[in-house]
């Protein structure tokens, strides 16, 4: 068949060459895509919100799938116009419909889809610039650190996690004074979780589902989780802590009801669920949902996946997952994420990359174009990204590593401890 993808990033080039590999796959169009997208199929200049141009394009080229990897696009209604529009709603589309989509959409929405269901997560409530004063006495309940989310969507970069009360309130005026637009027009203050992160991956066809490989992502741009948040500056999966005891209480407590939660509120959902989790002393609390998959997490969780995954899209979109089986590549994943310097502030474009000798580590580009003489530019914030597989989570960070050291352009920066603290738990297991 013929598939669309959309989007532009690093996640978009880990799924597309996944797609790109199933033998069910005809042609693979990524709209609009990066450098490294053009070697997995045809890049097409298309504005993924301009939904009209999206299906013309569809028609035109005869696509029978249409995979959509960032959340805009969902959050805006990208499935409810295909599904209602007559000649477009025979193309499956992975990806849920806007009300789905609403569990990223708005903090306040999915805290609040938490709550309906029982699926444990951090104390919460939400608050406008009119309840500034309210928002400020919930601050002084709680315990240091504070947390602070846009309601909205930020890019990744809408929670604040703050050491001090004072701090804390001033934030929260600068957030709800327009810091993050209208994203946070409304805040989230939840109370703080203590333990340590992982991000679960669920495929569902809104009935079923299958869990994907796990994955751990590190936020902050500085080495030790310092400085501001990013996009993501790594992952690793698996997850050394999420061992069969602890991913059935994930299953137990957070996957099923979440999925079951939105068929008894008869929510169409066909795609991916991203939970964002804490564990907490070994027990699962979502720190949040994500209705697509992440990045960079998606950059180390695809590779491990050896089934074919426009089979697995297609029983998705047709809700027979429940026949479906999913195979993994038993070694570990290590991706590193390199940027442009001054990301994720103010950063330059339009550097000429080197991207050095090839080798077995998988290459994925994040912010990357081609000028008009063929050379490798910058474009973007998140660069450029390496991911290698090995049989231990050593071996596969030194890989990983190695080749990110051999790619090359002004300004470069990247984190040098990826993975460290899953070293010292494998080290003290």
């Amino acid at each position: 068949m013929n598939i669309l993808l959309l989007g532009s990033g690093g996640r978009e080039h880990a799924i597309a060459h996944k797609i790109a590999q199933s033998p069910q796959c005809s042609q693979l169009y990524i709209a609009p895509g990066n450098a490294g997208t053009a070697a997995e199929g045809e890049n097409v200049a298309l504005d993924m919100m301009d939904f009209e141009a999206v299906g013309a394009f569809a028609l035109d080229h005869r696509v029978e799938m249409l995979v959509v990897g960032p959340e805009a696009p969902l959050v805006a209604g990208i499935a409810d116009h295909f599904a209602a529009t007559p000649a477009l709603k025979h193309i499956m589309v992975i990806g849920p419909s806007k009300q789905g989509a609403m569990l990223e959409g708005s903090k306040d929405y999915a805290k609040a889809f938490m709550q309906r269901h029982a699926i444990p997560t951090a104390r919460y409530q939400t608050f406008t610039a009119d309840t500034l004063a309210e928002g400020e006495r919930f601050l002084e309940t709680l315990q240091a650190p504070y947390v602070l989310k846009a309601d909205g969507l930020a890019a990744g970069k809408g929670v604040l996690i703050e050491p001090d009360l004072a701090t804390a309130k001033a934030h929260l005026r600068e957030m709800l004074g327009g810091k993050f637009g209208d994203a946070s027009a409304s805040v989230v203050i939840e109370e703080y979780l203590d333990g340590i992160e992982l991000s679960v991956f669920v495929l569902t066809d809104g009935n079923h589902y299958l869990v994907l490989p796990e994955a751990k992502d590190y936020k902050r741009i500085g080495e030790g989780d310092t400085g501001l948040n990013t996009g993501g500056m790594g992952s690793v999966s698996p997850v050394p802590f999420a061992d069969k005891a602890f991913m059935k209480k994930v299953e137990d407590r957070i996957v099923k009801p979440t999925v079951r939660g939105l068929k008894e509120e008869h929510i169409d959902y066909c795609g991916f669920i991203f939970i964002g989790l804490m564990n907490c002393g070994g027990d699962p609390y979502v720190i949040e949902y994500n209705v697509r998959m992440g990045d960079p997490e998606t950059e180390s969780v695809f590779p491990r996946i050896k089934s074919d995954v426009v089979h697995l899209f297609e029983q998705a979109a047709q809700g027979n997952l429940d026949g479906c089986t999913l195979e993994v590549d038993s070694r570990t994943a290590a991706c590193v994420m390199m940027v442009a310097g001054g990301y994720p502030e103010g950063y330059r474009k339009g550097d000429t990359i080197d991207l050095g000798e090839e080798n077995d580590v998988q290459v994925f580009h994040c912010g990357t174009k081609r000028d008009a003489d063929g050379r490798l530019l910058t474009a973007g914030g998140r660069v450029i990204c390496t991911t290698a597989l090995a049989s231990t989570l050593p071996e596969a960070l030194l890989k990983s590593y190695y080749r990110a050291n051999n790619i090359v352009w002004e300004g470069k920066y990247l984190r040098r401890d990826i993975g460290q603290d899953l070293l010292k738990i494998i080290q003290e297991g």
